[in-house]
């Protein structure tokens, strides 16, 4: 008895101890709830407070005359000033109060200033743009700027710094979740911006060093196969006839040694490149866009469409505009930072864009001595050193010694393991390469006033597509792309024979105007015809959605702008069909396959090609594919086949797999049907396919989703401010080029007939501010694939005003 009552009264005692800590854990979980509670009310109460005021009048210092901004139902601001200074100075105005959080990132991203604000996990990317020299390359353009350019580009940037001063308490949620405010705007942040736009379409230095690596581990003989430079399926917008040849190249035997590049690195690199979002596989960044005459459609006028391909983001990549004061009237897409209008039309001409692929830089292995000296033909010179110091939030500050020789930045600090001195020359660090066109191609009347405008235009290289209200279509290839007389090596150069000699002339480039058929089209594939004296790339993109398009086209009269939507959003691929057919015959063909790849096989014989959300044999043959390339390099290559990446590499996939090179069967298969059996059991493995593959759908598999980069890391902000995660339709081989982040970042048609009906939708809206009715509100046309009207009359932007805002000096 008396033990129990020890016991009964130690009980007793511990009680209390239990008691005190349960209740600090409930004021904990309270704090805590409560914690979560106070920052979303703080978080959401800041996003309401951001919101611009787009109603009434607002005093906008600098101006001349009041500027009238109108939003129309999708918060698309049409500004009409009384001149030109005050139209830039109140775009940079109405830009911020959409998007300054994303300018000012747009701006330290392209300048390597990342480090300073978001910590030690960007300081790898701040050290490539220093080492790239980004930012000095910005402060050299601003010096080239015409005086006029230079005036119009301080006009935006003191629109932009008037919205800053205003807004010091109010500034967008992500100034105050991170703590800072954005510093003054300056031109030479609108040329960052620039500088950054030509990283994005124009910068593949970092695949000659994979393909090198490659190319070694392969020998050239059968990386050869691996790198098509053009296909017979190419369809070159000023060559008439389809071209059937079928190019080679021949590379050097390239020694593989310890003073090479490691695998790790280069992928490291990639990834820094590429940021972290994940892209689809064969996605890069490219665009379709094709003009018809007027004597094949229903108006009897030209008709243009445009979409570029980009990694889509929250906010998007675009801003849409309509600016206008006396006869300078523009309207359509730009990226915030950058004043006028990038893509779109006046009221007399329209132009759209997609990327050209041409070939802009070169690494050079420089011939070194121990005296910090490189050689040259006239004998040897002091590598230059400059200072470079990354501010690191949190952390220490990073000191780079940056190295230059005449053909440019030493790159070999951003590759550790590298021994060799590489030096990048990019035609974007010639002195040519002066003044941004932008301005006189928003302004140009006719033909001769755009091509004249484009003449200036040194990069990112574009094709350029145009159609006008006199009934004109034609195309222009534009950039300053380098004249190689020995050819693209496509490789670091370690010789003399590969020395830039000037530029390809503009007046050699390939143009046309009013091409007999009546139709332009280009989508990122070849664009030079048979017997073009200059080599402008090695790397074109797969051929599937120029062909596509010149097909659709082809033959149709009465096209009208719902066609052009049709023709936007189709998502049948002809090589995916294709492989299918060639798929069902290996299965058919192979030892022992099983009943599930005999199922695939007979869903794949009968499938009419169309990549849908809801197709099974779309999903099998995206299995498939995917598992190709690892299950035929691998063998011969190791881990180094994660470096293969090409933008036509679907052809090479594709050649591959119809022609069954006997040289490229893994040793470990009898057979071509063996492997390419295996190939589509492996796919369907990897990807979990289900048991009966005719319930499995390729939007199962395929998706899209976008996120806010701040506030998807938020649990309660995550779901609501980003898309989720989507079923999506297409693949790299459709018109409709979609992937996860990937995909049409806009989509543009004009008919002359009727300019205030000419469609412009981005993906997700005008605002950055989740709280805004205009932050997601054309997701739904994007992704249903429907479009809208953007006026452009008076009249018509009347019609549709929601807002009138009134900015007076």
């Amino acid at each position: 008895m008396t033990l129990g009552r020890s016991v009964q009264v130690e009980e007793r005692r511990k009680r209390p101890v239990l008691r005190i800590l349960l209740g600090l854990v409930v004021v904990l979980v309270v704090a805590l709830a409560g914690g979560v509670l106070g920052g979303t009310w703080w978080l959401k109460r800041a996003m309401r407070d951001s919101l611009p005021q787009l109603d009434g009048q607002l005093s906008l210092p600098g101006l001349t005359q009041p500027v009238t901004v109108i939003r129309d139902q999708h918060g698309i601001p049409h500004i009409e000033a009384s001149s030109l200074d005050d139209l830039f100075e109140a775009q940079g105005y109405v830009t911020a109060q959409d998007r300054l959080w994303q300018m000012d990132m747009a701006r330290r991203m392209a300048a390597g200033e990342a480090a300073e604000l978001l910590g030690s996990k960007l300081v790898e990317h701040d050290r490539m743009q220093r080492v790239l020299g980004i930012r000095a390359n910005a402060e050299r353009l601003t010096t080239t700027l015409s005086e006029r350019d230079r005036r119009y580009y301080e006009d935006y940037a003191r629109g932009v710094n008037a919205f800053i001063d205003q807004h010091q308490i109010n500034l967008s949620p992500e100034f105050r979740l991170l703590r800072y405010k954005p510093k003054p705007w300056q031109p030479v942040d609108s040329l960052l911006v620039v500088m950054s736009m030509n990283q994005i379409l124009d910068e593949d230095w970092n695949t000659k060093l994979e393909r090198e690596q490659v190319t070694a581990r392969l020998g050239p003989t059968l990386a050869v196969a691996l790198y098509p430079t053009g296909s017979w399926r190419d369809h070159p917008p000023t060559q008439a006839p389809p071209d059937l040849t079928a190019p080679q190249q021949n590379i050097p035997d390239i020694p593989l040694d310890e003073t090479q590049t490691s695998i790790e690195e280069l992928l490291r690199l990639r990834e820094l490149l590429q940021g972290s979002r994940a892209v689809c596989e064969g996605c890069t960044p490219g665009s379709n866009e094709w003009a018809v005459s007027g004597a094949h459609t229903a108006s009897g006028k030209p008709v243009l469409s445009n979409d570029m391909h980009l990694e889509h983001g929250i906010p998007n990549i675009w801003y849409e505009g309509d600016l206008k004061a006396g006869d300078f009237h523009v309207a359509g897409v730009t990226v915030p930072g950058i004043p006028y209008i990038i893509a779109g039309h006046n009221g007399h001409i329209a132009w759209g864009f997609t990327a050209l692929y041409g070939d802009m830089q070169d690494l050079y292995v420089e011939q070194t001595n121990g005296l910090d000296e490189y050689k040259e033909a006239d004998g040897w010179h002091p590598i230059e050193h400059g200072r470079e110091t990354i501010h690191v939030r949190f952390g220490e500050d990073v000191v780079l010694d940056v190295a230059r020789t005449a053909h440019g930045p030493v790159i070999t600090p951003l590759l550790p393991h590298e021994k060799r001195v590489l030096a990048m020359r990019w035609s974007a660090y010639d002195p040519k390469s002066a003044g941004i066109p932008l301005f006189d191609v928003d302004a140009a009347a006719n033909w001769q006033d755009f091509r004249t405008a484009l003449s200036k235009w040194w990069g990112p290289s574009q094709n350029v597509v145009y159609a006008d209200d006199q009934g004109h279509i034609g195309y222009q290839a534009v950039g300053y792309i380098p004249y190689r007389p020995a050819g693209i090596l496509g490789v670091p150069i370690a010789d003399a024979n590969h020395e830039w000699q000037g530029l390809v002339p503009f007046e050699q480039l390939p143009s046309t105007l009013d091409p007999a058929n009546g139709v332009i089209a280009t989508a990122n594939a070849r664009i030079t015809p048979d017997g073009y004296p200059f080599e402008l790339t090695l790397g074109w993109a797969d051929p599937y959605r120029n062909e596509r398009i010149w097909k659709w086209l082809a033959g149709k009269d009465k096209l009208t702008p719902a066609d052009m939507l049709t023709l936007q959003t189709d998502v049948y691929s002809e090589v995916d069909q294709e492989l299918a057919q060639r798929f069902a015959y290996a299965i058919d063909h192979a030892k022992d396959p099983g009943a599930k790849l005999k199922q695939a096989a007979d869903l794949m014989r009968s499938w009419n090609g169309a990549v849908g959300m809801n197709s099974a044999p779309a999903a099998i043959v995206a299995a498939a594919k995917t598992a190709f390339w690892p299950m035929l390099l691998k063998p011969k290559v190791g881990d180094d086949w994660k470096l293969y990446q090409w933008p036509e590499s679907g052809f090479a996939r594709e050649e591959l797999v119809m022609h069954a090179p006997v040289g490229w069967l893994p040793e470990r298969y009898a057979t071509w049907d063996d492997f390419l059996a295996d190939v589509v059991r492996q796919g369907l493995e990897t990807e979990h396919a289900p048991m009966d593959l005719a319930k499995w759908h390729y939007g199962q598999m395929h998706t899209v989703h976008l996120e806010h980069p701040l506030f998807s890391l938020l649990p309660w902000f995550k779901d609501w401010t980003g898309t989720g995660v989507q079923p999506q339709s297409g693949d790299t081989s459709t018109v409709k080029q979609a992937g996860r982040t990937f995909g049409p970042s806009q989509r543009f048609t004009i008919d002359w007939s009727n300019v205030d009906q000419a469609t412009e939708n981005i993906v997700m809206g005008e605002s950055g501010d989740p709280l805004s009715a205009y932050y997601r509100d054309q997701w739904p046309y994007w992704y249903g694939g429907q479009t809208f009207a953007l006026p452009f009359s008076g009249e018509a932007v009347a019609a549709q005003t929601s807002h009138t805002l009134r900015l007076v000096p």
